[in-house]
């Protein structure tokens, strides 16, 4: 009978021995972070400090490789990839989610926030973290807001007034909103992916579109637009994101020390991204390649007067309280 017992006992550390083994030969949990712009950008820079400090602290756990540019998915294929487990995070700007909660598309707005520290303010306030669990009944978490800036209008033509726009293309994301943006002053959106567009201002298959000052400057467009509108008109902001799969499958106290890595890198991304948008404007005024048109407050009135229509066509599916809640934030 002792022998039994102690036949068991060595089994049972055999076989203990052999689990271990296999755990340490599977390494570490790999992140792959995939997003679509240059790594020169706040998010290419945010993904960056986030690789480092994880390896820095968490170093032989968990290892984060970073897709930038389009390299793995585009923003309107990386979620359904992360949901299959092909990619575990990313940060796709907010009109990405439409297709999984309507409420995302506040941030599409036109004219709704007029700087960065109103969006701050709404992103971290009740309703703005209310927002960041929407998707979650879709199998997806929002880790975090991440900041790129206020849009600007670039075009062939210059822009001063909304009837200037009229007739002409501009190439938008995947968003309803943006869309019914440019056809309230008679422009005609073409939805199209990020990774396209330079291509297609290029080519003259379209006349504008809009973006930051970082995304003007770090994919060139500048140099292909000879005007650029100041018009700050909307706001592209990213969330980041992972599945839920993913990230309740990870020991609590690494998913921890990864959140702290994550929102450490989300800050540093953040005020990055104010610095950016300063300094890659000067760059752009200093080539000379692209007239920075700086609207009247006559001509910017009209621009908000033509666009703010769009609030009400989507308030529904938004909501009233939580467009108020943004508004508000302005204060």
């Amino acid at each position: 009978m002792l022998r039994k017992v102690t036949t068991l006992i060595a089994s049972a550390a055999v076989a203990a021995m052999l689990v271990a083994g296999t755990a340490f030969a599977a390494g570490p949990i790999v992140i792959k972070f995939s997003h679509v712009v240059a790594e020169n950008t706040p998010k290419g820079q945010m993904a960056i400090k986030f690789k480092d400090l994880v390896a820095e602290r968490l170093g032989g756990k968990v290892k984060v490789e970073v897709f930038p540019n389009s390299q793995l998915f585009t923003d309107g294929k990386v979620l359904q990839a992360m949901l299959l487990g092909d990619v575990q995070m990313a940060a796709p700007s907010l009109s990405k989610f439409e297709r999984y909660t309507p409420k995302l598309q506040l941030f599409d707005l036109p004219f709704l926030f007029k700087d960065m520290a109103a969006v701050q303010r709404f992103q971290q306030s009740e309703k703005g973290q209310e927002l960041l669990k929407s998707i979650e009944p879709k199998g997806l978490i929002g880790l975090g807001y991440l900041h790129n800036g206020l849009k600007q209008f670039t075009c062939s033509k210059p822009l001063r007034v909304p009837a200037d726009a009229a007739g002409l293309k501009f190439r938008v994301m995947q968003s309803d909103v943006l869309a019914a943006q440019f056809q309230s002053i008679k422009a005609i959106p073409l939805k199209k992916p990020f990774s396209e567009v330079f291509t297609l201002l290029e080519t003259k298959a379209i006349d504008g579109q809009e973006n930051t000052y970082s995304n003007i400057y770090s994919q060139k467009y500048f140099e292909i637009q000879p005007y650029l509108t100041e018009s700050n008109h909307g706001l592209l902001d990213y969330m980041v994101v992972t599945s839920k799969e993913f990230w309740m499958g990870i020991p609590a106290d690494i998913r921890t020390k990864v959140k702290e890595c994550l929102d450490e890198a989300i800050a540093y991304g953040n005020k990055l991204s104010g610095k950016l948008a300063m300094t890659d404007r000067q760059k752009i005024l200093d080539s000379k390649r692209t007239e920075i048109i700086t609207l009247t407050d006559a001509q910017r009135a009209q621009w908000v007067a033509a666009m703010k229509p769009v609030w009400k066509q989507f308030q529904d599916k938004i909501g009233k309280d939580m467009i108020d809640a943004a508004y508000n934030s302005n204060k």
